[in-house]
Order: structure tokens, then C-alpha cells, then sequence
């Protein structure tokens, strides 16, 4: 017989996307609009891969929840409740180095630029190169690297599958395995 006191219990909490008490459909509509006039490139939420090598050098521009970077908050995004949205920039010859996330699928797609995407798992490595409006969808628990290839910054948009995802973590045998954040 299973212990219900040692289940998670749902709660009362209102979800992001409820339309709060009290408040007409404009009013709560303008909360769940991000304009890119209002975004602003966050060069630090990653600073400290870049801090290691300047070739990690990269940035994200939130738009809902604040990702798997670490950052741990930021007002100017929507809420999420089931994944998070960003883009992000990676400068001509920089990278996104290997990572994984434990427990989210993420995807990548790409809307400028030339990507090499490396993806490792079991010890098997597979690439392939994306460029303007291709997609990638990385399962969990398996390794992923960014290259910018191209001769021109890459723009992609980010999505992983989490309302706060688990940090990613790198192989234990790269460098930024033992960087401590921030």
C-alpha cells in the first residue's frame, strides 16, 4: 500500500498563465508579451565559461522563465510554467561548450548562421552542421556543443522542456567540470 503523506501534493498556487482575479484580458495579456525592444543581450549569465576561454563567449536574451543558464531570476521575462524560451548569440569562431541537461530536452533553432552541433552519448559522437531555420531536438542525459562555424554571429532560439531547469552539467574531463559559477 503506498504512504499518500509522503506523495506530492498538489497546490492551490495559481499558475502563471491564469489570468489573475480582477484583471480584464488586456491587462493580462500585456504580461504575457515580451517585445524585443525591451530585451537586452545578458553577456554575463555565462560569463564565467567565458571567464575560463574566451571562445565559450555567448549571450542570452530571455523571454520566458530564465532558462538553464543559472540565472536565477529575471522580472522582464514571462513566467513559465513548463519550459523556458530564450535566444542566444554566439559570436563568429566561439562555441557553447559540451553540456548536458539531466532531466529536459532542449532545442536548438537556428535562425542565422552556420552551427557545427557535436552530440555525445555511450561513448558514440554524431555531427551534423545547421544553419537559417534548422532545428535540433537534444534528448536528456546526452552531451551537446554548439560551434559557430560561419563567419558572421549565429542566432538561435533556445527551448528547454523545464520551468527551472537542473544546471547542465560538462564532462567530467572538461575544464569547466571544476569551474565554479559565479
Amino acid at each position: 500500500m503506498t504512504d499518500l503523506s509522503l506523495q506530492p501534493q498538489a497546490t492551490d498556487a495559481p499558475k502563471t498563465w491564469e489570468q489573475p482575479a480582477g484583471a480584464d484580458l488586456a491587462a493580462w495579456m500585456q504580461t504575457r508579451i515580451a517585445r524585443y525592444e525591451t530585451r537586452r543581450y545578458d553577456w554575463d549569465a555565462l560569463k564565467f565559461q567565458a571567464d575560463y576561454d574566451p571562445k565559450f563567449r555567448r549571450a542570452q536574451m530571455r523571454y520566458v522563465g530564465t532558462g538553464g543558464t543559472g540565472v536565477g531570476s529575471d522580472m522582464n521575462t514571462i513566467p513559465s510554467e513548463h519550459f523556458t524560451f530564450s535566444t542566444m548569440v554566439i559570436p563568429a569562431g566561439h562555441e557553447g561548450p559540451p553540456h548536458l541537461h539531466t532531466d529536459v530536452e532542449e532545442v536548438f533553432f537556428v535562425l542565422r548562421g552556420k552551427l557545427k552541433v557535436v552530440i555525445e552519448k555511450d561513448g558514440e559522437r554524431f555531427e551534423t552542421i545547421l544553419t537559417d531555420r534548422d532545428l535540433i531536438s537534444v534528448p536528456p542525459g546526452v552531451y551537446r556543443e554548439e560551434i559557430n562555424i560561419g563567419d558572421e554571429d549565429a542566432l538561435m532560439c533556445v527551448m528547454l522542456g523545464a520551468k527551472k531547469p537542473v544546471t547542465p552539467t560538462y564532462p567530467p574531463a572538461h575544464p569547466l567540470a571544476s569551474i565554479k559559477r559565479g
